[in-house]
């Protein structure tokens, strides 16, 4: 398993008259942690790019437990907790300052051959820093 953790703040822009984060900013939250679990393992997304892979999600799914709110700080864990194959599976969890769980999801993505637009498996420069970065 892989496992980080990536702190933000909610700014006001993201939120609703509530004050609730409004639901459609959660998938750029979880991207940011995507890019940051990758920078992690030592490699940025735009390098997985500039090496010919691209990473669509093809499935996103999310439960809100609690709402987040204007100018707290969040911890987002995410997961790996499968080895890839032609697709990788992301968990997180989202915890709010004061350390209470409010939001699960998980999204799959899948690797694209940027020349060729046909998914491929993992590639090699990729699994190697997956494998090495693997706890179980």
């Amino acid at each position: 398993m892989i496992h980080t953790t990536h702190s933000l703040r909610v700014r006001y822009a993201e939120t609703d008259p509530m004050k609730y984060v409004y639901y459609g900013n959660y998938a750029q939250y979880f991207e940011v942690a995507r890019v940051e679990l990758f920078r992690s393992l030592g490699i940025s997304y735009d390098e997985i790019e500039s090496q010919g892979i691209w990473l669509p999600v093809s499935e996103y799914n999310i439960k809100y437990l609690k709402p987040a709110l204007y100018d707290e700080v969040l911890e987002i864990h995410t997961f790996i907790k499968k080895i890839p194959g032609v697709r990788v599976e992301f968990e997180y969890e989202i915890y709010n300052s004061s350390k209470q769980k409010i939001t699960e999801a998980q999204t799959t993505l899948f690797f694209l051959d940027s020349k060729t637009n046909k998914i491929v498996k993992c590639p090699s420069f990729l699994m190697e820093l997956i494998e090495k970065n693997w706890q179980e």
